[in-house]
């Protein structure tokens, strides 16, 4: 199915299999890649995409942040994602964004050249889900989530991402869904991709940002959910409350909510709960576009 694709490879549209770069690129040697990934769904006239200026505007941050630089503008890229969504008679579907050096190099730290960008749009499968909501069990991860000081953790990195595999797998080795990620001081960061909420006594709260990803689905889950009066606060969560939550769910721009069944030894009744419940009925009807109120959240492609 994937070697029918087509990708985006700096102003060209180039079968799946050639999108490929040496092993000595410095970005695969050296880790010097980022990216930023969005939903694509079904419009009654044609794809559209779900928040891709925010989405754009998180891969700009994370360009700067990273101190590197692209000669593309937000114009250009655009219409690149609308080329290659379309080429490949997507529907429902994620596009993502990489940039990369492809250029060779052995002792090489510092790239002093534009970014190479390449740009893939994927369809749902069988293999690869959206919106698949079954109730996990979580655990917290014995790996701390990356300091601040020491990385732009904000930033949509690929070598960041080493951090969430191995909390990733040190879940999956005792037997969870996912693990859950402190701060260095203590505090509950995220998930390997996934953005944590709780739900205590009818209050929902998420980790504020500084320690973790800007994430678009949670940003949108924080402004939405008011609508229909449950108010979202952003506060430092310490792992007792986390233990103690009545609701707990996840989300990423694949699942918009996902409800927690269990977190480490503990088994949570009625899952998922009323909260957890009504904020996946809006997130449901939002990208089903059968909320008005949130249709400018979908650009046409």
């Amino acid at each position: 199915m994937l070697e029918d694709l087509q990708v985006w490879v700096n102003g060209h549209l180039i079968p799946w299999s050639q999108a490929t770069v040496h092993m000595m690129s410095h970005s695969f040697s050296r880790g010097s890649a980022m990216f930023d990934v969005f939903g694509i769904h079904r419009g009654k006239e044609g794809p559209v995409a779900f928040r891709m200026d925010k989405h754009l505007d998180r891969f700009y941050r994370s360009v700067e942040l990273l101190e590197m630089r692209t000669n593309y503008t937000r114009d250009e890229l655009k219409q690149a994602v609308a080329k290659v969504v379309k080429a490949n008679k997507i529907g429902r579907g994620v596009v993502r964004i990489t940039g990369y050096y492809s250029e060779q190099t052995i002792v090489t730290l510092v790239m002093d050249q534009d970014l190479d960008i390449a740009i893939f749009a994927i369809p749902e499968t069988e293999d690869f889900k959206l919106n698949h909501a079954e109730p996990i069990r979580v655990c917290i991860s014995k790996w701390r989530k990356l300091h601040p000081a020491t990385v732009p953790v904000e930033a949509k990195a690929c070598a960041n991402y080493l951090n969430g595999m191995l909390s990733r797998k040190d879940a999956a080795e005792r037997g969870f869904d996912l693990a859950i990620m402190l701060t260095t001081d203590g505090y509950v960061a995220e998930g390997a991709i996934e953005s944590i909420f709780i739900v205590k006594d009818g209050v929902v709260k998420t980790p504020p940002l500084g320690n973790i990803v800007q994430s678009i689905t949670r940003l949108s889950i924080i402004e939405a959910t008011p609508s229909i009066g449950i108010q979202v606060r952003e506060e430092q969560i310490v792992p007792q409350e986390l233990l103690d939550a009545d609701e707990i769910f996840t989300c990423h721009t694949g699942t918009k909510v996902t409800p927690v069944k269990q977190i480490e030894d503990r088994i949570l009744r009625d899952v998922p709960g009323p909260v957890t419940s009504k904020i996946f009925r809006l997130m449901e009807d939002i990208i089903n576009f059968r909320n008005k109120d949130f249709e400018h959240w979908f650009e046409p492609l």
